[in-house]
């Protein structure tokens, strides 16, 4: 991300991709972590950006959809937010749109500088084409923001790696001008497994799984199975120890949620096959079960 002054602040919602608190302190800056709780959908609330902003924040990160929740915000969430950032015009804002085609509402897919104008010249967006065209190998984004933000990161970028490969750039290049009916394909296969992997998974005991609004992450809830006992007499502590224990007894891989930034959840991808995701969902639901 950009370069922040030392000690500055940068407000990040909870849970969160895990490498953002770290490339603030890698910047000399300061990681204000917001939690959003799963009962306001795991996102950002204005009263909460109110109270976190103070005269030392200088950044937003914003991620919609999110990794790992999925949870999106609509234009009227994004206009709500924007009321706040108008009072505090030293707060710029990351807004990582990098899952911004993989979208599930009926509504058109917005960002927050398109619901409010204003803050464009506050805003830098980041996006790419690993996510909405599975192209992750190829490792290119691109960022557009104001025009001094914009220069400052090409001087660092040259300075580091000189370019993306020029083989990517021409691969992205064609990605982003071809016919884009890929995207709505693969958009209908995500929802389709959202929907299938959300019902299954609140149908297992001790889970709780919040739909989506994007992206191809799930972050359902562990809270039941904190203090049960496996079959080998280990008691479940932490969603940390519940993950390993669906890697130990079900052979399923996943990400416990205080990697994220809130606990007791965890992350699973529905970036896979739909007969992947339901022999999953019964392991699942065959190593919950045998909780006590």
């Amino acid at each position: 991300m950009a370069s922040v002054e030392e000690g500055a602040e940068v407000i990040i919602p909870a849970p969160y991709w895990v490498s953002y608190p770290d490339m603030v302190i890698a910047n000399d800056g300061k990681p204000v972590i917001v939690a959003c709780s799963e009962n306001v959908g795991f996102k950002l609330t204005p009263a909460a950006l109110e109270a976190a902003i103070t005269p030392w924040t200088r950044w937003l990160i914003l991620n919609t959809p999110s990794n790992p929740t999925g949870a999106a915000y609509d234009r009227a969430e994004l206009l709500a937010l924007g009321e706040v950032l108008l009072r505090h015009p030293h707060v710029m804002v990351l807004s990582d749109d990098i899952y911004d085609q993989i979208w599930f509402r009926d509504e058109p897919m917005t960002t927050l500088a398109a619901a409010v104008p204003a803050l464009r010249d506050r805003i830098l967006l980041t996006n790419g084409v690993s996510k909405s065209y599975a192209m992750t190998g190829w490792r290119i984004g691109y960022a557009a923001g104001p025009a001094g933000l914009i220069a400052a990161i090409n001087k660092l970028q040259s300075q580091m790696s000189s370019c993306p490969s020029s083989i990517s750039q021409a691969a992205a290049a064609h990605a982003l001008a071809a016919e884009q009916t890929f995207v709505g394909e693969s958009v209908k296969l995500y929802r389709e497994r959202r929907d299938y992997a959300c019902a299954r998974l609140n149908a297992v005991p001790h889970l709780r799984c919040l739909v989506p609004d994007g992206a191809f992450y799930l972050y359902p809830s562990c809270a039941g199975a904190i203090g049960k006992v496996t079959p080998e007499g280990k008691t479940i502590d932490s969603d940390l120890d519940f993950v390993l224990y669906l890697l130990d007894k079900g052979g399923v891989a996943s990400v416990h949620g205080a990697a994220y930034g809130l606990s007791p959840y965890f992350r699973l991808s529905t970036a896979t096959s739909m007969e992947m995701i339901k022999e999953a969902c019964d392991r699942i639901e065959k190593a919950c079960a045998d909780l006590r």
